[in-house]
């Protein structure tokens, strides 16, 4: 059915019905494996630091692999074939040896000192408040969008199904509406074991919904053969808006670098982020990241697959219209299922995108809450705030996010605010040098890295800026642009990396020679091998502010 023909009665009956279950899930999960009080932010922002291997492989899962994956990585493929679409699968293959390197030391110090953000990290290594409020604010605005978009897909979801059409403001978002005001509920009373629960029901959803598809949908488009050769004739016929051909079928060599640093730089910002760091904080013990950092890449697999469907629509023909009578390239998968599949297992693919973006608007909700808290509220406004308190703050600033994100979505042209989640890569890959160099080595001299920041943020903000997309001429048209010295095409949020890195380096070197206050570290070698319930690196209170390690 296309989504101007009407409402897909069976396809929005299951989608509801899966929606409902996973709600009442998210409620019933405050009571799984429920403390003595919620009101901490260990409790509520990081689940207790509980979560086994299985807990903690499905929540990285829901939370990495978001609805927009499903969304976005497929309608790129269509759109603009494999430079746009495919590197997220060398990326997230790369990501995972990353990960498995520092992950764990970041883990074993976070609780040794009962870390909550990144930014805490930052500031008990640095004994800088500024760099750990860069660090908190970047990773804060770095997630807004990412929030909003998780909404965006929901919202193609229900406008393929034929939901949120009419000129009534109220009836036209009332669906989205619903759904959050669902999320921010439980998010609330359940804290990060809301989505801990119901990445099971996505992640089950997910690869049942792939694995069908790759199986089913071949055969009925011409087989694999078919479907390369539409997918190499379109990508090759001219754009008429650009005069270009309408992407690539395999990279050229002029498209290396950057197909090259779009995979590198993303595979290096993603555990950047708030969220990446808070589920992965929630795991109960430092082998528990390093396995998962092992069988993480099983989602990769996924992703190659979910990839390729865009190529499938193409031989299928699938047509992406808006009901707003636009071609759209996001609604590709949604419309793929709802042609090629009967209505019953179409509502099915729609609750897998979905509850896919449940799991992820949650976790980075929460994440934002606590860097707030944490690194503004408690570092800056009320230093002597206490945990009751601090979890109070972070579960009504968790609601205030989702409603800015929320707001986002109605407010902004959706290629907006896809080109703005860019800008989040590009900022949230400056915090690098102060998270992943403190893990290993202090010689980065605190101020050099605040200032070597600002400048990574200032100049991939204007590059990105300066990027003009060639249909709608609008700035922020896209993450690559020239990179300086090499003269090739690169992905901004790397280039605008190494400029961060050198600047921190030379200013490191005058610093240090300049005899510049560097701060005390609160940590000592042994917090980074620590691990839970390790009584040689129990934190044991001896005064009012200091405390020292049991050795």
């Amino acid at each position: 059915m296309n989504t101007q023909t009407g409402v897909n009665g069976v396809a929005l009956a299951v989608l509801i019905f899966f929606f409902v279950v996973v709600a009442g899930a998210g409620f019933w999960a405050s009571r799984w494996r429920r403390p003595t009080s919620m009101e901490s932010l260990d409790e509520w922002g990081l689940g207790g630091r509980s979560f086994g291997t299985w807990i903690t492989w499905f929540l990285l899962g829901g939370d990495l692999y978001t609805a927009y994956t499903f969304v976005a990585v497929p309608a790129a493929m269509f759109a603009f074939g494999a430079v746009n679409g495919f590197f997220a699968v060398p990326y997230t293959i790369v990501l995972y040896p990353i990960i498995f390197v520092f992950m764990a030391r970041l883990w074993s110090v976070s609780h040794r000192h009962g870390y909550v953000t990144p930014a805490d990290f930052v500031q008990g290594r640095s004994g800088s408040r500024g760099l750990s409020l860069a660090v908190a604010v970047t990773g804060f605005l770095a997630t807004m969008p990412y929030i909003a978009l998780q909404l965006v897909g929901i919202q193609a979801v229900l406008e393929v199904a034929g939901v949120g059409g009419g000129d009534n403001v109220l009836a036209k978002d009332l669906p989205l509406l619903v759904a959050f005001l669902v999320l921010a509920l439980y998010t609330y009373t359940s804290g990060l074991r809301a989505p801990a629960i119901i990445a099971f029901v996505k992640d089950i959803l997910i690869y049942l919904v792939i694995i069908v598809a790759v199986i089913y949908l071949p055969s009925k488009v011409g087989g694999w053969d078919n479907i390369f050769d539409s997918a190499k004739e379109k990508m090759a016929a001219t754009n008429p808006a650009t005069g270009k051909p309408n992407g690539a079928f395999v990279p050229a060599a002029a498209q290396y670098w950057a197909y090259g640093t779009l995979a590198l730089g993303s595979a290096l910002a993603l555990f950047m982020y708030p969220h990446s760091i808070t589920a992965t904080l929630s795991a109960k013990s430092r082998n528990t990241i390093r396995k998962n950092a092992a069988i993480l890449p099983a989602y990769s697999f996924v992703l190659g697959l979910l990839a390729l469907l865009g190529w499938v629509a193409i031989a299928a023909g699938t047509k992406p219209i808006g009901l707003d009578g636009k071609p759209n390239a996001q609604l590709v998968i949604p419309q793929l299922f709802e042609d090629m599949f009967p209505s019953w297992f179409a509502g099915v693919a729609f609750a897998a995108i979905a509850i896919g973006a449940l799991v992820p608007a949650a976790i980075m909700s929460i994440a934002a809450a606590n860097t707030f808290t944490r690194n503004i509220y408690k570092a800056w406004l009320k230093p002597d705030a206490t945990t009751e308190q601090e979890a109070k703050v972070s579960k009504l600033t968790s609601l205030v996010v989702k409603a800015f994100a929320l707001v986002f979505v109605l407010t902004l042209d959706k290629s907006n605010a896809i080109n703005f989640q860019l800008l989040g890569g590009i900022w949230i890959l400056q915090t690098f040098p102060a998270i992943v160099f403190y893990l290993y080595t202090r010689w980065f001299h605190r101020r050099a890295l605040l200032i070597g920041w600002a400048v990574g943020m200032v100049y991939g903000t204007i590059a990105a800026y300066n990027v003009v997309n060639p249909v709608t001429k609008s700035n922020f048209g896209g993450s690559v642009a020239n990179i300086p010295v090499i003269g090739q095409m690169g992905y901004i949020a790397l280039t605008a990396f190494v400029i961060n890195v050198l600047v921190a380096a030379v200013l490191t070197f005058a610093f240090r020679a300049g005899k510049v206050d560097e701060g005390r570290d609160e940590t000592i070698p042994a917090d980074y091998f620590a691990d839970a319930g390790d009584p040689r690196v129990e934190k044991l209170p001896v005064g009012p502010h200091e405390t020292t390690p049991s050795v």
